[in-house]
């Protein structure tokens, strides 16, 4: 697989990042990613600033490739949780959640690498414009918070690409080699994996939950709440009590009420399957192993180089 924008941008062998996941993407995760030859992220939206700090030392001790932070800019603790990040030598910042002006020139002035994640051209254009060095673009098949507009993979990739200058990473329903690929011929110069790292090894998410995640099968997620921020889940005890408020013609506050706190770290970080949120993505219906990440990497790769010489057969 030849260098390209991405792995240059990152100084990483494969343009393949693993997705910063609440619940999930903690130090054993990121650093297995990096050392098989992608990008690994540490997802900084379920730690508190200690947590993250002691995460970010732990991932420097397991690995000597590059790493990254995930940081929701909704988080509460967003000014200590940056302070913490630039004292502890992060290079590589993935933002989300918010606006990309905020934060993007402090970061870009101390030598960090920044990379935004959106949902639709607009934000692209916008993230862009703010200086981010590259963008991911993340369609609405993708597990946990989404983009309220439901544009797919493969409608999002070319359109945003279509847009803008800088290098772009997709995120969405993308599992295989085969994805990858199809990714990368619509646009992308790399692409964001989520769903297939959730169910490694090496990931932190409660054991239970990802075998939920190796028995879901088509249809098994939907996206929801979308009058409070959109989220695509697991169909379970919880899922059906949102629905039945849905029916009985639920307020915002009734629904703010019914996912009350901490719903996430109990269905995926606790492992409670009933009354948990249990955040995956649509491609969970092609998951069928729980494997270790440099494994799938590796799996990845190799996918990728078979579905290339398959289609120059075409």
């Amino acid at each position: 697989m030849a260098d390209n924008r991405i792995t240059q941008l990152f100084g990483i062998q494969y343009p393949i990042v693993q997705g910063g996941m609440i619940w999930t993407s903690g130090w054993r995760l990121a650093s297995a990613v990096s050392n098989a030859g992608g990008l690994g992220l540490l997802g900084a939206g379920s730690m508190y600033p200690n947590v993250l700090k002691e995460h970010i030392d732990k991932c420097r001790k397991a690995t000597d490739k590059p790493f990254g932070v995930n940081i929701p800019m909704l988080y509460p603790n967003i000014d200590e949780v940056m302070d913490i990040v630039v004292k502890s030598g992060v290079k590589i910042v993935f933002t989300s959640a918010g606006n990309p002006k905020t934060w993007t020139t402090f970061l870009k002035e101390i030598d960090i690498t920044v990379v935004h994640v959106v949902s639709s051209v607009k934000f692209a254009l916008k993230a862009q414009e703010a200086g981010v060095d590259a963008v991911v673009a993340e369609g609405f098949e993708a597990g946990g918070h989404n983009g309220r507009d439901e544009t797919t993979t493969m409608v999002l990739i070319p359109s945003v690409k279509e847009k803008i200058d800088i290098p772009l990473i997709a995120a969405g329903g993308i599992a295989t080699g085969q994805a990858m690929l199809a990714a990368m011929v619509l646009g992308a110069d790399g692409v964001q994996v989520g769903s297939r790292f959730a169910a490694s090894h090496e990931g932190s998410a409660h054991s239970t939950f990802k075998e939920q995640i190796i028995l879901a099968k088509e249809g098994d997620t939907h996206l929801t709440l979308k009058e409070l921020a959109p989220v695509r889940l697991l169909k379970n005890k919880f899922y059906q009590n949102v629905q039945q408020a849905y029916a009985n013609g639920a307020t915002i506050e009734v629904l703010k009420s019914l996912l009350g706190r901490g719903r996430a770290k109990k269905g995926m970080f606790e492992g409670n399957l009933e009354e948990g949120e249990l955040e995956i993505g649509q491609v969970s219906g092609l998951i069928n192993e729980i494997k270790p990440a440099g494994q799938i990497v590796k799996d990845l790769v190799e996918e990728f180089g078979r579905a290339k010489s398959a289609v120059n057969r075409l």
